[in-house]
């Protein structure tokens, strides 16, 4: 994603503002400051992927790898995995808060600590994790903190959840390689947390692959304009 870098500026001077403005929306609940939530999803979820045409849910073919990402607003976060090669499928949903089942609406609240996110299950024979991880990287800021742009919050921070020991060493690595990148182009150092897959919770079907159903919809993403490169010694 190609932006302007004085664009670029003027959305995080917003941003930013918002952010002082909103104190109260960058903060992760304590555990018992939480909504209850509930045992079982508050909605239907969608059998099949409106693009792809793949199942939407597990059990996916065998091979399959799944790999999670948070980085803003997730209606432009999952259209930039489901037209790479080697996706089976993705989906959206909340991740690694403390509220079982949250809907839409309590998320934003900021009071069930979810980071809006996005779910890749690929084939790792066409398609390495370290590609999906390029892409995520370089397609969001990941030094805004709680934010990404001018959507404040905790539900938009930059995350990474691994599904495995292997997943996790490889995006330390790059996490660690990218903030050199990024400092030494003059960037703040990289926020973007590295933490163990919770509960996946799928969102609302509406959220499902939104910016296919609403071409012109919002999409909030913006890149820094530096490349990720990933050492070539990860596996």
């Amino acid at each position: 994603m190609t932006v302007a870098f004085g664009k670029v500026s003027e959305v995080n001077r917003l941003g930013k503002l918002m952010t002082m403005l909103n104190p109260e929306k960058t903060q992760m609940p304590a555990a018992e400051e939480a909504l209850p939530g509930r045992s079982e999803p508050a909605f239907d979820v969608a059998e099949r992927h409106a693009v792809l045409g793949t199942s939407l849910q597990p059990p996916f073919p065998d091979g399959t790898e799944v790999a999670y990402f948070a980085l803003g607003c997730f209606w432009g976060a999952e259209r930039l995995f489901w037209g790479i090669d080697g996706v089976y499928t993705t989906a959206v949903g909340y991740m690694n808060g403390t509220t079982p089942n949250p809907t839409y609406d309590e998320v934003c609240s900021g009071k069930t600590g979810h980071a809006e996110a996005v779910l890749v299950a690929f084939d790792p024979a066409k398609v390495a994790y370290t590609r999906l991880l390029e892409v995520f990287f370089e397609e969001h800021d990941p030094t805004q903190g709680m934010r990404q742009g001018n959507d404040v919050g905790t539900q938009y921070r930059s995350g990474i959840y691994f599904a495995n020991d292997a997943q996790k060493a490889t995006a330390e690595m790059a996490r660690r390689a990218y903030d050199e990148d990024l400092r030494a182009a003059g960037h703040e150092p990289v926020t973007t947390e590295v933490e163990p897959a919770g509960p996946f919770y799928y969102a609302e079907d509406y959220h499902q692959q939104y910016l296919h159903k609403v071409p012109n919809g919002y999409c909030g993403l913006a890149g820094t304009g530096v490349s990720c490169r990933i050492p070539a010694a990860a596996p």
